[in-house]
């Protein structure tokens, strides 16, 4: 199969996208910083974000290559900014991401289906409230904000018609990644734990979350 036909359009991005989040994972590590690294940190998700456009044939298409493309220019931002405005950069791409998962809700979920969603934010926002209690009140109302849009996110994601083994799992270990980074900036985890979980739980949830989008999205304009 071609480059150019089914789901696997420009399988060269998707390669670039798995080297460039991976190996991130070196510079997570040994705690480099700097332009080049930031930039680096961009490259994963950002090579997500050009091969789900390069596969886009429609309106929801261009919606996951969006979604990822803020959550890109977030991981850029949350260093060479700072928190508030990389946070906002991943709250818009979240909003996106609900846009194109409620546009493709899924007809018939089982109730276990549906109880998960209605409780996944719920139990987010109560977890995170018992992992930032101790901050200052405006950076743990911040927190809680936050993850209230992804808890809402990854809820849309798992009553969507996208595959939940990759697009809900995705969303769900993009939650989880974001409550790691708060269980290690309120101490619940000392934070060499949460250097081996927050980025590979993130780069792995936006990978499945890409896959399953695209892939449902293509093969279905190719069979039509």
């Amino acid at each position: 199969m071609s480059g150019e036909q089914g789901w696997d359009r420009a399988r060269w991005l998707w390669i670039l996208a798995l080297i460039g989040g991976i190996s991130f994972f070196i510079a997570v590590y040994q705690r480099w910083d700097g332009p080049a690294i930031w930039a680096w940190k961009a490259t994963g998700v950002g090579f997500l974000a050009l091969w789900a456009a390069a596969n886009a044939r429609g309106t929801n298409g261009w919606l996951i290559a969006a979604a990822l493309g803020f959550g890109a220019l977030g991981d850029w931002m949350l260093d060479a900014i700072g928190m508030l405005v990389g946070a906002a950069a991943f709250a818009a791409g979240h909003g996106i991401a609900i846009v194109l998962y409620l546009r493709n809700r899924r007809q018939d979920p089982s109730r276990s289906q549906t109880l998960l969603a209605v409780l996944v934010v719920p139990l987010a926002l109560l977890i995170a409230w018992g992992l930032t209690r101790a901050a200052p009140a405006d950076l743990m109302g911040a927190a809680l904000a936050y993850t209230a849009i992804v808890a809402a996110m990854a809820a849309c994601a798992w009553i969507s018609r996208f595959p939940r083994y990759r697009t809900g799992i995705g969303a769900m270990l993009f939650l989880a990644s974001d409550l790691f980074i708060f269980a290690g900036e309120g101490g619940a985890l000392p934070k060499g734990v949460t250097l081996w979980l927050v980025w590979p739980f993130y780069f792995a949830g936006q990978a499945l979350i890409a896959w399953g989008v695209v892939k449902t999205l293509s093969s279905e304009a190719r069979a039509g």
